[in-house]
């Protein structure tokens, strides 16, 4: 992977593009010098470097719409990023989800079913599966991940198609509410693939 070279640029500030790491949106365009990127990668937060207020500037730190920060690359020449992100929120200061007015697409439902699992997660076992999961305890939980496991390989073996991806879809409710009883996020999963496939070249 390349490095990025800040001396390039007479200020050493470089273009910073940001991408919605889940729809593939391009967000915004800030600027970031050597101090910048090193904050954003401790904090975890995007963070910048404002020219007009001449110190460095966490996206949100205001307005509270954060970007989660997942994973920077560099570009062929070395003096300009794209930042791989989650937004919190709108990210244009009018409001817009991006800075050029576009809409951006609406998050996976992967992300949307991980939410009902925490709420229904609270609800009276007596009428919530999910509920009843999660009071069973954190090895019922990982039993019935094995079983869905289990049955999806059978599935998968087999000839029938909806068959298996039935089994599939078990396996990836009951792991998710697995992940939510453990305290991980899904987001948290893909940014240690999006780690592995960055420290593989895209090999992997």
């Amino acid at each position: 992977m390349e490095t990025i070279d800040f001396d390039k640029m007479p200020d050493g500030l470089v273009p910073a593009v940001v991408q919605d790491a889940q729809s593939g949106a391009v967000l915004m365009l800030g600027y970031m010098n050597a101090e910048a990127l090193e904050a954003t990668r401790t904090t975890g937060l995007v963070t910048f470097y404002s020219r007009s207020k001449q110190r460095l500037w966490q996206k949100g730190e205001t307005s509270g719409n954060t970007l989660r920060f997942l994973s920077v690359l560099v570009d062929c020449d070395g003096d300009a990023l794209l930042v791989k992100a989650i937004p919190a929120g709108p990210v244009c200061h009018t409001g817009a989800d991006t800075c050029w007015g576009e809409q951006n697409g609406g998050q996976p439902f992967l992300k949307t079913l991980e939410g009902i699992i925490a709420e229904r997660s609270q609800a009276d076992p007596a009428t919530s599966y999910t509920a009843r999961l999660r009071a069973a305890g954190i090895a019922k939980m990982a039993q019935k991940v094995g079983e869905e496991a289990v049955e999806t390989v059978i599935e998968a073996l087999g000839n029938q198609q909806d068959k298996f991806v039935d089994e599939s879809a078990d396996l990836m409710f009951h792991f998710l509410v697995l992940l939510a009883a453990k305290g991980v996020a899904l987001d948290d999963v893909e940014a240690v693939l999006q780690a592995r496939h960055q420290r593989l070249g895209g090999r992997g």
